[in-house]
């Protein structure tokens, strides 16, 4: 697949300059991110979503509840803005294509549309060259049996669509009956992996603007917990080429798929050095919150900037920095201790306005900076053990 260059045409002139109104499809955590990063540039925005008191409301200039089926709420939302982003990419990709009749839509629709299906996700990069585990689709129990047989015990078969956080799959180990797994899976579209026998997992945030330029964030190294973000930091400890290679990657992909916007791509490191693409999410990633006070410029301004039509900023990381999530399940005893918890001085607090705090359901995150990687780890691991 060759890169495409039909970006590199689009003069500056034509940028959405602070005073205009962007609207952002999805209410959830990262909308309201996109919403404050674009506020402080000097920009209005609009929301539109299909959840009442999602996180992104309280920080948005105006919010449509509807179906996003619902034509008339779309076009309400069309005459207020001038370009639009997502949140998610689990959105009716129709959508998009009608909002792109008015304005630009960023990133590309083509690439919202290869991210929300993990068959042609795979297929896609694999026809592009770029590094993915063995893996194969199944839509059947004859073809999952096949396909076990080719890939091997242990394996994970994993839905086409949907799922996050380790919900929509299921591993298969030596002892697993796939008739079973098959039946709870409850689809015919689905996706069989071979186990990976990884060392470390690590993101690369990155952003691409209408000129071509890219910058990226990382390597971030990320530990997970009952398959959920647990800690991010960054830098990550890893050679000189392994890091090359993930931003190589990184930088491939944005060409390939001529992304404009904000992207990240999750890597598995194996002990040998080789690197393979897990994931890519179109969209800020929620390991790269860390950016925020980390780097000279946050994804979430990126993300302004790019939809925007202007050039990148700084991706220059100030100290290494590290990330903590905080779950619902640290409400569960009561009010979080947050007095306790904030007494670090380099401990900061983002909490996303979220009313109900579940178990598992992200509520927010802690960072801090430090003079070293370990520090700065230390400092956000001890503090939301406070809470």
């Amino acid at each position: 697949m060759q890169s495409k260059s039909s970006t590199l045409s689009v003069p500056f002139q034509n940028a959405i300059l602070p005073g205009a109104t962007l609207g952002v499809v999805g209410g959830g955590q990262l909308g309201r991110m996109f919403a404050i990063a674009a506020r402080q540039m000097g920009y209005r925005v609009w929301v539109l979503t299909n959840e009442t008191e999602g996180p992104a409301s309280s920080c948005a200039d105006k919010t449509i509840v509807a179906d996003y089926s619902d034509e008339g709420s779309v076009e309400k939302f069309l005459s207020g803005v001038s370009a639009v982003t997502f949140e998610t990419e689990k959105l009716p990709i129709d959508l998009f294509h009608e909002i792109s009749k008015s304005v630009p839509v960023r990133p590309g629709i083509p690439f919202l549309y290869l991210s929300q299906n993990r068959i042609r996700e795979k297929t896609g990069l694999k026809e592009a060259g770029l590094p993915v585990g063995p893996c194969m689709p199944v839509s059947g129990i004859d073809e999952l049996r096949r396909a076990v047989t080719e890939l091997g015990r242990p394996c994970i078969l994993k839905t086409a669509e949907g799922g996050y956080d380790g919900k929509g799959q299921i591993a298969i180990k030596d002892e697993t009956d796939l008739v079973a797994v098959w039946k709870e899976l409850g689809t015919d579209q689905t996706i069989l992996e071979a186990f990976v026998d990884f060392q470390c997992e690590v993101s690369v945030v990155a952003a691409r603007s209408l000129d071509g330029r890219v910058v990226t964030y990382g390597p971030i190294h990320n530990t997970h917990k009952n398959h959920i973000l647990d800690v991010s930091y960054c830098p990550a400890d890893l050679p000189a080429n392994v890091m090359e290679q993930t931003l190589w990657i990184t930088k491939r992909v944005a060409e390939v798929f001529d992304v404009v916007g904000v992207f990240c791509i999750e890597f598995f490191v194996k002990a040998d050095g080789t690197v393979l693409i897990n994931e890519i999410a179109p969209r800020p990633h929620n390991s790269g919150h860390l950016t925020i006070e980390g780097h000279s410029t946050s994804q979430f301004q990126q993300q302004v900037r790019c939809l925007c039509g202007l050039s990148v900023g700084s991706a220059t990381q100030h100290r290494p920095v590290a990330m903590a999530n905080l779950l619902g399940d640290v409400w569960q005893g009561g009010i979080p201790k947050w007095d306790v918890a904030l007494e670090s001085p380099e401990v900061q607090l983002h909490l996303y306005g979220k009313e109900e705090a579940r178990p598992a359901r992200k509520m927010g995150h802690l960072t801090a900076c430090a003079e070293t990687v370990q520090q700065a780890l230390q400092s956000v691991v001890d503090a939301r053990g406070q809470l």
